[in-house]
């Protein structure tokens, strides 16, 4: 007989962390109640918040296990989706989710971006695969209304923002993987204006599905005569089935599923094998118009730097339902005598979180999780800063977009490499119970592995870093970076509490500070190769730095904020929570920075020497 799949809400989330954020370490309520934020207070914001973590426990979170056992199928030529998914959809438009950080001119209800993240931390934690398809029609829906024309901004993005329609970016070929620039796909002009598009994507996320009435494929292809490489891409819109000029839904665009990936985890999103114009009847049009050839590139880095932000997101949202599952499991698994009796074979069995190893792995994941989420919302609160300003103060507006340039590629990377190590660090706080179906961790393990592979593996973000990132604006918004640690480091490094600690970051500072100029000294010299090889640690350096920059700036206003509260009230455990992981954190990972850097300095090309059959001999 056939065991029923549990529709049991597994995920969990702590507002208490979430309220900290926003109000007491990065002054969200500063900016609310003013343009463009004028609709938003602090109530609302702490209203939203627990009213979407009710929505993720109760609607996404049963759902899990579902998506996970169940899968998608593809059935004469349409995926779909798992039991329940298509109903969640609905409710989860008409609930306003997916539309709280959209402009009112598009139906939402305008939320700062750090709201969104936090809701799509949740959104995401309660039902990773869930949550892609909508999390893509977004991202797909803000491409269009930046760069499409009035018309396509009318026809689309309003539809996509609202749920009726969904949206992919489709951007992989068999051939290319992330070489995006060798796209073999190809349009064709018509004579309306139209093109007939002809091509294959593969991994495309959310590629079709039955939770919307239409899709909305962006889709890079090459014009003829475009010039080689990335250069010579254009971004069409290519609809599922075709759209009539009233509105309407007509047929098929000749855009079919080859084939349904099957995979490690994320079982309920679905991964397509999309071929276009296999007919020859596969209509598109240029996002922005026929002024815009060529320039698909540029426009799709607007849906690749959300989605990445997203992917770091989605790191900590599992990642942090991972680590309070594993706490509440230590705290009723009784397992073994306490140390301070462990010579007695009668000694009563203690609660595991009593054990000196599995409270390390707890902080461990503590000052993990809290510090990437920290990392986001650090992001968030530039863009927010940035978007209050613009207009106002370009110069300050200029500051905080460049730092979340900068951010990007540290909140994809670190958050989804961590993410993932965090996750299997819960299956060893639980021990053989967490290697089996019977709790959640072991599926946040599978489904998390993604995150470091898509959106562009994680030494494409490495690379954009080093390559790019530090680079922009003349090495400004680095320079603007580091002075802002160095302004931290200088004020608070006598602190009674941390300034052992922040004496550490300062340590780790200087640490990143010289290795970026080791980079620039090895484009400069001759010695690009080593770039390539050292990116992932750099990134690595980097994001490590800011995380431990940001818990000890939090666990400042926490030593801060306890020493006003009762030492029997909630807040006074919660306060020397933060400090313990700052402290955790800096002892045991920002050493690392430093260590890192004397790597980096042994310019080992051993990699690079070997020979390739010196890697075996089979």
């Amino acid at each position: 007989m056939t065991k029923p799949i549990q529709t049991i809400n597994r995920y969990k989330a702590d507002l208490r962390e979430f309220s900290f954020l926003m109000f007491e370490q990065f002054k969200l309520g500063e900016l609310l109640g003013k343009a463009p934020y004028e609709a938003w207070g602090e109530e609302e914001v702490r209203s939203a918040l627990a009213e979407c973590y009710r929505f993720a426990r109760e609607v996404l979170g049963p759902l899990n296990v579902v998506g996970d056992i169940q899968g998608c199928k593809l059935e004469n030529g349409s995926v779909i989706t798992p039991t329940g998914f298509k109903d969640a959809w609905k409710k989860l438009y008409d609930a306003g989710w997916k539309s709280i950080g959209v402009p009112a001119e598009h139906g939402g209800a305008g939320a700062p971006r750090t709201v969104q993240v936090l809701v799509e931390e949740m959104l995401s934690g309660a039902n990773a695969a869930f949550n892609m398809y909508p999390g893509l029609a977004y991202g797909a829906a803000e491409v269009i209304d930046q760069f499409g024309t009035a018309a396509q901004k009318k026809e689309f993005a309003d539809n996509m923002f609202g749920g009726k329609w969904g949206g992919t970016m489709c951007l992989t070929e068999p051939h290319a993987g992330t070489d995006v620039g060798s796209a073999k796909t190809t349009a064709s002009r018509n004579a309306d204006g139209s093109y007939s598009v002809r091509g294959t994507k593969i991994y495309i996320s959310g590629g079709d599905h039955d939770l919307a009435e239409n899709v909305i494929h962006l889709v890079l292809a090459r014009v003829e005569g475009a010039p080689a490489g990335t250069k010579g891409l254009t971004l069409f819109i290519v609809p599922k089935l075709a759209v009539n000029p009233d509105g309407t839904l007509g047929a098929s665009n000749d855009v079919s599923v080859g084939a349904l990936e099957h995979k490690m985890g994320i079982n309920g999103s679905a991964t397509c094998v999309l071929n276009f114009g296999d007919s020859g009847k596969c209509i598109g049009w240029p996002v922005g118009g026929e002024e815009k050839l060529n320039q698909g590139m540029p426009q799709m880095f607007k849906l690749m730097n959300a989605a990445r932000i997203s992917v770091g997101v989605q790191g900590v949202a599992v990642a942090s339902s991972a680590f309070l599952n594993a706490l509440e499991y230590t705290k009723d698994r009784k397992q073994g005598a306490s140390i301070t009796h462990w010579k007695d074979a009668t000694a009563p069995r203690v609660p595991i979180i009593e054990h000196a190893d599995v409270r390390r792995m707890l902080l461990s994941m503590k000052s993990m999780v809290e510090g990437i989420r920290c990392l986001a919302v650090k992001l968030t609160m530039h863009q927010d800063q940035a978007d209050a300003l613009r207009g106002k103060d370009e110069a300050v507006a200029a500051y905080h977009q460049g730092q979340v340039d900068l951010l990007v590629p540290l909140v994809k990377a670190y958050g989804s490499d961590q993410g993932f190590r965090v996750c299997e660090t819960a299956i060893q706080t639980y021990g053989g119970a967490g290697y089996t179906r019977d709790y959640p961790v072991e599926q946040y393990c599978r489904d998390a592995k993604i995150f470091s592979i898509y959106e562009g593996t994680n030494h494409i973000q490495a690379m954009d870093l080093v390559g790019r990132k530090l680079g922009q604006a003349g090495g400004a918004n680095l320079q603007a970076y580091l002075a802002d640690i160095a302004k931290f480091v200088a004020k608070n490094s006598a602190h009674a509490t941390l300034g052992p600690a922040v004496k550490k970051l300062g340590a780790a500072q200087e640490a990143v500070a010289g290795t970026a100029m080791r980079l620039l000294m090895w484009f400069q010299s001759g010695n690009v190769a080593l770039v390539p090889l050292s990116a992932n640690r750099f990134c690595e350096m980097m994001s490590e730095l800011t995380v431990g920059w940001q818990l000890l700036e939090g666990a400042v206003v926490a030593d801060d904020a306890k020493a006003k509260v009762a030492a029997d009230h909630p807040d006074a455990a919660f306060y020397a929570g933060k400090v313990a992981a700052a402290l955790y954190f800096a002892r045991n990972v920002l050493p690392g920075v430093e260590h890192k850097a004397a790597l980096l300095a042994e310019e080992d090309k051993s990699p690079l020497d070997i020979p390739d059959a010196g890697f075996a001999t089979v």
